[in-house]
């Protein structure tokens, strides 16, 4: 486990995240793990629509989510959006096994354009469903980012990808996914890895932390 005093965070209204570089963010006072777009069940997806897809995809998505359940130990695990990517497949039975394995953990997913599974498949998981925004304190959690963020409010989103072009020697450029934090709206990256990148384009007044394998690093803001 990385030690907590070296993680990057951000303070927010109401709200001190810690950013793991697993693309999840920790949330001490809440004891509360936040992970946006899993997109679990995409490669058998893909493979049920004839689409080649190597049998390991998704698999670091999994060794990812454990480990950081293992490491922080969270009373809660909010999810903002894009749980599963489509419809039902066998990975939703590995999902359910997983919240059965982490019982004293309460798993809430915002819902997002990908949840699409039936009503009865979310009951048997002990998944909490909730519609966005959904308000902790000062927090609005969403997985689309809101049109319109209330003062006072700080609207955390996913459904975006994130990611930033970075220049290197020789012409190098090089995309890497980041949390986005601007003054009333942050971003969370993909958790899931069968993901792309969307990339973003920073204001002076935004804050971006770049992902890389083992670190987050600001590379815009203060």
């Amino acid at each position: 486990m990385m030690n907590i005093s070296e993680l990057s965070s951000i303070h927010l209204p109401g709200a001190e995240l810690l950013l793991h570089p697993f693309r999840a963010a920790y949330w001490p006072e809440q004891s509360a793990l936040l992970v946006a777009d899993l997109h679990l069940g995409k490669a058998q997806h893909f493979r049920r629509e004839g689409i080649p897809v190597p049998k390991q995809a998704g698999n670091e998505t999994w060794d990812r989510l454990l480990s950081l359940l293992i490491d922080f130990q969270p009373q809660e695990v909010l999810i903002l959006g894009d749980l599963f990517h489509s419809a039902y497949n066998e990975v939703w039975e590995e999902f359910i096994r997983l919240v059965a394995q982490f019982d004293q953990v309460q798993f809430t997913l915002v819902g997002g354009n990908h949840d699409i599974l039936s009503d009865y498949q979310y009951e048997r998981s002990g998944l909490a469903v909730v519609e966005e925004p959904f308000p902790i304190g000062q927090l609005l959690l969403s997985h689309h980012p809101m049109e319109s963020v209330p003062e006072g409010y700080y609207n955390l989103a996913g459904h975006i990808h994130p990611g930033v072009a970075l220049a290197g020697g020789g012409r190098q450029r090089l995309r890497l996914p980041c949390f986005f934090f601007g003054l009333q709206q942050g971003l969370l990256p993909a958790f899931g890895a069968f993901t792309g990148i969307a990339t973003v384009q920073p204001t002076p007044e935004d804050r971006v932390f770049v992902v890389t394998k083992d670190t987050v690093m600001e590379v815009f803001g203060q």
